[in-house]
């Protein structure tokens, strides 16, 4: 990302001139995306159909959204470039209306992320990693509010302390789940692994000086039932840099295996990564959203090269090229996946910079180009974070997203083969908040005075 939580007033203005550039007014529904291809509904061999989805929210729901932020002081109706403390933003919906609580921590001034953790032995508790300072945090009702307790905090040794992105799973097999953390700015991959007391050590497994690493993600691409952890290091972050070396490189903690880098972007990098299994064949995939190449700066800057979804196999050799979308906008920060129509298979839905939102589709050969569709070309934000999650429990899942530069927090839902959009959450000031990310939590697990 380029993460600048505390930027020069000078930069702030430009970073979101170029993110509102070329976006139109809200409208009331998402144009209309091209309906995909249905079943023959008169074949006798069809499964019995679900009931018809509607639109309309449910009064209450099992599940509710962490909203990780950084927030700006207003002045005069305006946002400014001095940040505020770090917010958190607990979204859960009963008796017909959405609620808020927040969370903010003064010792950071941006949350980069937020989720559940459940550690052996333990309470649950929300996990937060935060900038400036660099914290990973964990949060626990006490006596009617959230308190926290913190498992790392670093000084790395560069101009940034950041911790940037987390994920949470078993890397050694021991039944216990261990936080894998990405930083800047000088390279540190870290595992978090609870020790039999239940304290947290840090176990550093990568550094390298004048590092961004931006995103971790987990799999298991190569099926041996030992799973990995991939980062997307790259050089530091440039404003309207034509150029930008990035790698994404894995790790095998359990196994010991040390940094392989597993794609070489030349002089291009990504920021946002996806492992799962995306096609339905029973095994990982890695997909990189490469972001573009471009020449010129401000009003002048064009695109050489646009966004790029790439997709990357256990066998794909580290310079291959194998493209599954093309996307017309210079930045994008967020994959996400689920299914949209409930027919029981994927998609991924493609934030980008400026130009929208974007649903991909993998064809009968899930390694060549896939089928694109618009979703809303009205929607963008310089991070844009979205999350495809099942809320209401329906077994098909709905898109939220942080449409920053509208200043909405929206919801989307398909019918008929087509996204309909409404609005849960609005803001006054539309660059007062920056989203950083989205995830899904059970409301139980929130559910405190």
């Amino acid at each position: 990302m380029r993460d600048t939580a505390a930027i020069g007033v000078g930069l702030w203005a430009v970073v979101f001139l170029l993110a509102c550039e070329g976006e139109n007014a809200p409208s009331a529904e998402a144009p209309a995306a091209q309906a995909p291809n249905s079943p023959d509904t008169t074949s006798k061999e069809q499964p019995a159909a679900k009931p018809p989805r509607t639109q309309a929210l449910p009064d209450a729901l099992p599940n509710g959204l962490l909203l990780a932020y950084s927030q700006f002081e207003v002045v005069d109706g305006k946002a400014t470039a001095k940040p505020g403390p770090a917010r958190l933003e607990i979204l859960t919906r009963a008796g017909g209306n959405w609620s808020t609580k927040v969370i903010e921590d003064p010792e950071s001034n941006v949350f980069h992320k937020a989720m559940l953790l459940e550690p052996r032995g333990q309470a649950p508790g929300i996990l937060t990693l935060g900038g400036s300072s660099a914290l990973v945090k964990l949060w626990r009702p006490t006596k009617g509010r959230l308190r926290p307790i913190t498992l790392w905090h670093a000084e790395f040794g560069g101009k940034f302390n950041r911790m940037r992105d987390a994920e949470v799973a078993d890397l050694y097999g021991d039944g216990t789940p261990d936080i894998a953390v990405a930083t800047h700015d000088q390279g540190v991959v870290a595992i978090l692994r609870q020790r039999p007391n239940g304290k947290w050590q840090v176990a550093p497994i990568d550094k390298k000086k004048d590092t961004f690493v931006h995103e971790i993600e987990i799999g298991d691409l190569d099926g041996d039932g030992v799973l990995e952890v991939y980062a997307t290091p790259s050089d530091p972050n440039k404003l309207d840099a034509e150029a930008q070396h990035g790698e994404v490189v894995r790790y095998v903690p359990k196994k010991e295996q040390g940094r392989t880098v597993v794609a070489d972007l030349g002089n291009r990098h990504a920021k946002e990564i996806y492992v799962g299994d995306v096609d339905g064949d029973g095994t990982d995939e890695l997909y990189v959203a490469v972001e573009a190449l471009t020449k010129g700066r401000g009003a002048s800057l064009e695109i050489i090269e646009p966004v790029e979804i790439r997709r990357y196999d256990a066998d794909t050799l580290p310079d291959a090229k194998i493209i599954i979308a093309s996307i017309p906008d210079r930045l994008s920060r967020f994959l996400t996946v689920g299914d949209v129509d409930g027919d029981g298979k994927k998609e991924m839905v493609v934030a980008s910079f400026s130009k929208g939102l974007w649903l991909l589709r993998p064809g009968k050969d899930s390694k060549s180009e896939w089928g694109i569709e618009s979703i809303d070309r009205d929607s963008g934000g310089f991070e844009h974070a979205a999350l495809l999650t099942d809320l209401d429990g329906d077994g098909t899942d709905e898109l939220y997203v942080a449409a920053d530069n509208q200043g909405e927090l929206r919801r989307y839902v398909w019918l008929r083969g087509r996204p309909k959009r409404e609005v849960i959450k609005r803001r006054d000031i539309a660059m007062s908040q920056m989203t950083w990310n989205i995830m899904p939590i059970p409301a139980g697990a929130v559910a405190f005075p």
